[in-house]
């Protein structure tokens, strides 16, 4: 969430930054509400401590003999008084509230202004492969390879479901083992966080209000007595330290996560969204950092790092592109792109976000810190997935195809899945 101070004292600023990411944008009912509700709780300052000067007097006037009736008469006219504006307050402060939750995060400076069509190819690693026969698509590869079972999936769970079996379901596993051990060796600490949370947590990680339909609701629909299904580990990781205050030294705290993910956004016939590469129900392992303010930019460069480095261990071709602001996600100030190329497709594939989102998930769930002066401030959040596993197959299988329908295992996976190479139409030991 956004600091309404800022708005108060830099409008115009604000204004230009949120229109790079939004079509309109007016704060004239923030400006009345806010105004409306400093006005509030000046009137109320005063007649509550006139109220409190004259009951004070009350004990001395009685036993002076003096007549009371007409003060507490008066007395309770400001109690009335008082009670009217404390719910004109609560239903100003409702409105203020609605309006800046649904504010999105302001763009860092150098974030290109609209859509993914203005997003910027930042670095390209290794050469896109070239196929001297005719190379076949991720589905094909992984029917033949005997990888992924999709009619099942779909039989079992509908559209945008898939079984993995056999060797697949060990190289599924292989890879998130290679994740683990990665973000072990580099200090971070591995949570196992609950799927279904609550709708406080969706809120603090800037999806919700806005984004309530896009999640799977799991007792009775969108609500805020309600859970639902995590789309991101993000979500449950940027939510654990929720009210609490660190010391300067803390920081900076650093975790992840492996959860299956749950999205309704799936779904699509598209050619480029078939099989793996967009389903209801995907394995991702997600990195989080809680950062000092004066080193937020290492972290974010940190953690762009260390997913490039996951794709690089596996050999795989791959573009860093830094994301237009449309195309960031609403709680984030800076997003970069890790995207793979799936060749049959002709196009590249985001297998990993990494954004920086400042303090604005900090304010909504109240993470600060202590400063060596003594000063509290709100934490920095940050997150990158690392990876997400439904489009770093497809991109293996393919890259890593040869002319007899064969897959190279790529060599940091051969341990855990137990093979070099994976033929078709061979039972794998």
């Amino acid at each position: 969430m956004l600091d309404i101070r800022r708005i108060r004292e830099n409008p115009e600023q604000v204004r230009a930054a949120l229109l790079k990411r939004l079509d309109d944008l007016s704060f004239g009912d923030l400006f009345n509400w806010d105004s409306r509700r400093r006005q509030i709780i000046q009137e109320v300052d005063s007649l509550r401590n006139e109220r409190n000067v004259v009951s004070a007097k009350i004990p001395q006037m009685k036993k002076e003999g003096m007549d009371i009736e007409t003060v507490k008469a008066e007395m309770t006219k400001v109690g009335d008084r008082i009670a009217l504006l404390d719910a004109e307050l609560r239903d100003v402060e409702d409105k203020i509230e609605d309006f800046m939750s649904r504010l999105p995060n302001i763009p860092d400076d150098d974030v290109p202004a609209g859509g993914k069509e203005n997003n910027v190819i930042l670095d390209v690693f290794d050469k896109k492969p070239e196929f001297d026969f005719v190379p076949k698509n991720h589905i094909d590869l992984c029917r033949s390879l005997n990888l992924i079972d999709y009619d099942r999936g779909v039989k079992l769970s509908g559209a945008g479901h898939w079984v993995y079996k056999g060797v697949g379901a060990r190289l599924e596993w292989a890879l998130l083992n290679f994740f683990v051990r990665e973000h072990l060796a580099d200090g971070y600490e591995f949570l196992l966080v609950p799927l279904a949370l609550n709708y406080n947590c969706g809120y603090v990680a800037g999806q919700f209000p806005k984004f309530v339909d896009d999640d799977y609701w799991i007792d009775g629909g969108p609500g805020k007595n309600r859970k639902f299904l995590l789309s991101t580990a993000e979500t449950a990781l940027v939510n654990y330290h929720c009210d609490e205050t660190f010391s300067e030294d803390e920081l900076p705290k650093k975790y992840f996560s492996y959860t299956p993910c749950f999205r309704r956004e799936a779904g699509s016939t598209r050619v480029e969204e078939r099989g793996m590469i967009r389903g209801h129900q995907f394995n991702k392992v997600e990195m989080v950092q809680y950062a000092h303010p004066n080193h937020s930019s290492e972290a974010f460069q940190e953690l762009v790092a260390k997913a490039q480095r996951l794709v690089q261990k596996l050999g795989l071709h791959y573009q860093l592109t830094k994301l237009a602001a449309k195309d960031c996600s609403s709680a984030m100030a800076r997003t970069y792109d890790i995207e793979i190329w799936i060749p049959s497709m002709g196009i590249y594939k985001e297998v990993s976000s990494a954004s920086n989102g400042y303090d604005y998930q900090s304010r909504r769930g109240n993470v600060k810190y202590k400063d060596s002066s003594g000063k509290i401030n709100f934490v920095h959040t940050l997150n990158a997935s690392g990876l997400a596993t439904s489009r770093v197959i497809p991109a293996i299988v393919e890259q890593c195809q040869q002319a007899d329908g064969s897959v190279v295992v790529p060599e940091v996976l051969r341990n855990d899945v137990g093979v070099d190479i994976i033929y078709p139409n061979r039972k794998q030991l």
